[in-house]
Formats: structure tokens, C-alpha cells, sequence
């Protein structure tokens, strides 16, 4: 009987599955220690990824499968040990593929940044996951690895440094190139169209805990930057950051499923630098505002049909040229119940929703296909810090073009 593979890339032919594709193929080959194969539903599709990596890919298999197949997914889940996805948006296409994996035993991870399905895959199919040790990962991408894996090290670090874990910490964008992402603004869009018709995923949108497990629910206001204000820290004015409404989530969920190890009064958000004095304030002015009138674009029909025309759609995104010259640089400042101060860097060589994203999610998935035991890590829906923690921070500075850094 054939020796079951490693991981399957599941929707290789989208636009981030092909950079996802062609990174696993560099680093791995076909003929390596990880064993591995593309699925997607257009067999001519699958043929000519194949052909661009073709002859020395002549051993990758090619697996035909659609989101809505259940009987296609259930036997790709059966001839691997994980899958990953990249079939967005996943509120519209993504629940088959989960629900399979979780009654199966099949572990999954994806690069999935909306918050409300993560909630409702959590809700509807973790005990499945814990029954048949199904480990799944959501959030493996730009949203949320430097978020949850750049926490996890400025902690880690506080602990070395003062014994202690700081119950303050913000994140801070200082610089990023990349073009738009055609899934993620897809992902937003169908969001925002959800929300406006629908009050109760308004209220859970705004829940900061909406991840953490049912009955975790700490009496503590988290901060949240919603237009411009002035960071004394940072000693910068600053605008909301579009990816904090997922990263800020995972993070709470990490401290809640590592028993509170950040504290149980532990405060986390995310924002953008956009400088000091007044061309700060108005750069961060101008950002903050320009942010709201899309969301308010986005939440009504005729707007939002003008949005979907002329944006990035999903299979859309930056030459390879544009993701090599991307690139995303990001703060972390952490501070102790007694005021002592930490702050980290996380950088990427990529830009951060194609080519850094396609490499982390890559690495994600070889890290739970070839470290992280069945045996030490149980069945469950896990963030990155929680299952890969230092395992997968080693890969990403080692093969991925990230550095984790005390500044």
C-alpha cells in the first residue's frame, strides 16, 4: 500500500496556491523528506502548474477536487496527514473541507482571516477534531503568524529578561509594500455585506474574545484604534490597521488556550505608524478616514458592487516582480505590571499578502506534518503560537525570509 503523503496543497492553482505551489517545490523538491501533492478542481489547471514545474516535478501528484465534493475531499484527506488551503472566501467555500478533516482525524490549516467563520467552524466542529485528533490551524498567513508568533516571542523574551510577562502589548505596522489581496478584500467584502444585514454578527464582531473558548470572558475593556491617536510609546500618531480585527482575536485566543500565560489581565492592539507632528496626525487622519468610508462603501449594495468591479478580485495580485520587491516590518512593545519595557521586530522579504504569506503557510504546514506528534499536540482548533510556537518561528527565520528580533 502507498506510504500516505505528507500534506496536499488544496486550491493550488489560485493565485496564492501557486506561490504557495512553487515555494514548497524549492524548498522540498519531490524527492525530499516531505511528500507532498497539489488538488484543486480544474484538472487543466492542475496540468499546467504542473507543466511550469515539469520535468523535474514529474512525480507530483495531482489530486481533482472541489470545495463542495465531499466524497473528492474525503479521500484526499484520507491519502494525506494534512491539508492546506487556500479556497477562499472560506465563509463561502471553506466548511466541507473543515468538517471532513475533523471527522476524519486529518490535520488542516489555511490562511483564513475571518474571524466569524473561524468562531463558527470552532462552535460546530471541535469536538469532532478532539474526538479523531484532527488538528486545525486557522490563521497561518500575514493574518495572523507576525501577530501571534511575534507576541509569543516578545513574551518569551520577557520572561527571560524579568521573570515576568508583560500584560500590555501593541502592535505596530512601521512599513509595508505589497499589493492588494484579491482574497482578502473578497473575504472583507462578503464580511462587511453579512454584517450590514445581520445585528447579532455585528455584536460578535465587536466582541474582542469572539474566538477565545465559550465561558472565557475576562472584565476587561480592550483598546481598540478605530480612527487617529497619538502613541507616547512609539512617540508617533497612528491609524487603525485593517488585519487587527483577526490578529488581535487569534492573539486573545493564544493567551486564553495557554491558561492565561499573558495574563489575566492581559491588553493587546494593533495600529499603523504614520509619523509625528502634524504630517503624522494628518497622514493618520487621512488613513483612519479613508478606512471607515470603504467599510461604509462596502456595506452597501450598489457601493459595494463598485468595489468588487474595480478591485483586486480573488486570482488577482502583484506581479512576481511587485512580491519581491514587497516587504512588512512590524513593531511589537510590550510593558510589565511594574513598567519595565520590551519591544520586538518582526520583518518579512516579501510582501506580506503574497509571497511572505505564501512561505509562512507553506512552513506551517510542514512544521504540523513533521514536528508537532500526533502524541504531544491532541486533536483541537489551535492558533500558530499555541501548536508551532519556537518550532515554527526556527523554520520561518531559517527557510522563509522572516527575522524575529529584540530592538
Amino acid at each position: 500500500m502507498e506510504q500516505q503523503r505528507h500534506l496536499t496543497v488544496f486550491g493550488a492553482t489560485s493565485f496564492v496556491g501557486q506561490i504557495l505551489t512553487r515555494y514548497l517545490y524549492g524548498r522540498f523538491g519531490t524527492d525530499g523528506d516531505l511528500r507532498w501533492a497539489i488538488a484543486g478542481r480544474s484538472e487543466k489547471k492542475l496540468r499546467e502548474l504542473h507543466g511550469s514545474l515539469y520535468p523535474k516535478a514529474a512525480k507530483l501528484p495531482q489530486i481533482v477536487a472541489n470545495a463542495g465534493d465531499e466524497q473528492a475531499l474525503r479521500q484526499m484527506c484520507a491519502e494525506s496527514k494534512v491539508v492546506i488551503s487556500t479556497v477562499g472566501p472560506y465563509a463561502l467555500y471553506g466548511e466541507p473541507l473543515v468538517k471532513i478533516c475533523a471527522n476524519t482525524g486529518t490535520d488542516y490549516c489555511d490562511l483564513a482571516g475571518e474571524a466569524h467563520w473561524i468562531r463558527r467552524m470552532i462552535r460546530k466542529y471541535e469536538g469532532a477534531a478532539r474526538s479523531s485528533g484532527a488538528r486545525i490551524v486557522h490563521s497561518c498567513g500575514f493574518d495572523s503568524i507576525p501577530s501571534d508568533l511575534g507576541v509569543h516571542f516578545l513574551q518569551k523574551h520577557a520572561m527571560q529578561k524579568y521573570g515576568k510577562t508583560c500584560p500590555r502589548v501593541k502592535l505596530r505596522v512601521k512599513a509595508m509594500r505589497g499589493g492588494a489581496s484579491g482574497g482578502t478584500i473578497a473575504s472583507i467584502l462578503n464580511l462587511v455585506k453579512e454584517a450590514s444585514d445581520d445585528p447579532e454578527l455585528r455584536r460578535e464582531l465587536a466582541n474582542p474574545y469572539s474566538l477565545c473558548p465559550d465561558g472565557y470572558t475576562p472584565q476587561l475593556r480592550q483598546p481598540n484604534v478605530s480612527f487617529a491617536e497619538y502613541d507616547t510609546d512609539f512617540k508617533s500618531w497612528i491609524a487603525p490597521f485593517v488585519m487587527a480585527a483577526i490578529n488581535t482575536r487569534i492573539v486573545q485566543r493564544t493567551n486564553a488556550l495557554s491558561k492565561q500565560a499573558y495574563g489575566a489581565d492581559f491588553r493587546y492592539d494593533e495600529a499603523v505608524l504614520r509619523g509625528d507632528g502634524f504630517k503624522g496626525r494628518a497622514a493618520a487622519t487621512s488613513m483612519g478616514a479613508g478606512l471607515g468610508a470603504f467599510m461604509g462603501a462596502a456595506a452597501v449594495a450598489p457601493t459595494r458592487w463598485v468595489l468588487e468591479r474595480f478591485l483586486p478580485g480573488p486570482g488577482e495580485g502583484p506581479s512576481p516582480e511587485e512580491q519581491r520587491n514587497g516587504f512588512f516590518d512590524v513593531r511589537i512593545f510590550g510593558r510589565t505590571g511594574d513598567g519595565q519595557t520590551l519591544q520586538v521586530k518582526v520583518t518579512g522579504d516579501r510582501d506580506p499578502g503574497y509571497g511572505s504569506t505564501g512561505k509562512m503557510l507553506g512552513q506551517a504546514g510542514a512544521c504540523l506534518a513533521l514536528d508537532v506528534p500526533k502524541a504531544k499536540i491532541p486533536g483541537g482548533f489551535w492558533t500558530p503560537a499555541t501548536i508551532f510556537g519556537d518550532r515554527l518561528i526556527e523554520r520561518l527565520v531559517r527557510y522563509s525570509g522572516l527575522r524575529f528580533e529584540l530592538v
